[in-house]
């Protein structure tokens, strides 16, 4: 997995460090019960406070993500099947929440919009 960062981006450190880390697991290059990088690591190879990627850690795992094993490491979350489609359709559904408010700004027809979110979704196959 390969996380870039930003210093010049409105979005936090961390912020970014967590959203790449689930875009990973939504797009499955990251399965259940794959391993993630201890934190010292991890923070050494991305250059940020190992503070940062305790954070994240944290986050992701009251989230539901992953689970961290004392003594043994940090993994994607398994059996989570349900909260993983849900995070998956929430994350989709922010992502056209974007998409309708720039149409709206931008006076561009709910059909309109249609229109191209089909034609675009066939084109991607």
């Amino acid at each position: 997995m390969k996380v870039i960062i930003s210093n010049n981006s409105d979005v936090s450190l961390y912020q970014q460090i967590k959203d790449q880390i689930k875009d990973a697991i939504f797009k499955e290059e990251l399965k259940a019960g794959d391993p993630l990088p201890s934190i010292r690591s991890f923070a050494t190879d991305v250059k940020v406070s190992v503070l940062t990627i305790r954070r994240v850690y944290e986050e992701l795992e009251q989230e539901g993500f992953i689970t961290s094993q004392v003594g043994i490491g940090t993994f994607v979350a398994t059996g989570n099947l349900e909260i993983l489609r849900d995070s998956k359709r929430r994350y989709v559904e922010d992502k056209m929440q974007d998409m309708i408010k720039a149409a709206k700004a931008l006076n561009i027809s709910k059909e309109e919009l249609n229109a191209m979110m089909d034609i675009l979704y066939e084109e991607d196959n």
